[in-house]
């Protein structure tokens, strides 16, 4: 558990993964293209398609994306599911 939390306070402590969850909370299941597109159009980001690439994998390694494939296209879903972990650490018992 202690990894899990540690790889989620690290995919959030960049602010660029930060706004790649926000476009995922407003609109789930985007591609890469339209993730760099709405990085650049609302957050004023120019990340280079590598760049958001390695942030996608960050992301997903700390479970806070998910990836499907349909066809040519791979999609990326927000996962929150990781966040139980830390709530659930302070949480006060009743």
């Amino acid at each position: 558990m202690v990894s899990v939390v540690g790889d989620v306070f690290k995919a959030l402590a960049d602010p660029t993964r930060r706004a790649i969850l926000d476009e995922l909370q407003e609109r789930n299941g985007q591609t890469l293209f339209e993730l760099i597109n709405r990085l650049v159009s609302k957050h004023g980001l120019s990340s280079s398609r590598q760049a958001v690439s390695q942030h996608l994998d960050v992301l997903e390694a700390a479970g806070l994306v998910r990836t499907r494939r349909e066809g040519r296209y791979k999609f990326h879903d927000l996962d929150t599911s990781p966040l139980t972990a830390i709530t659930d650490r302070w949480r006060i018992q009743s």
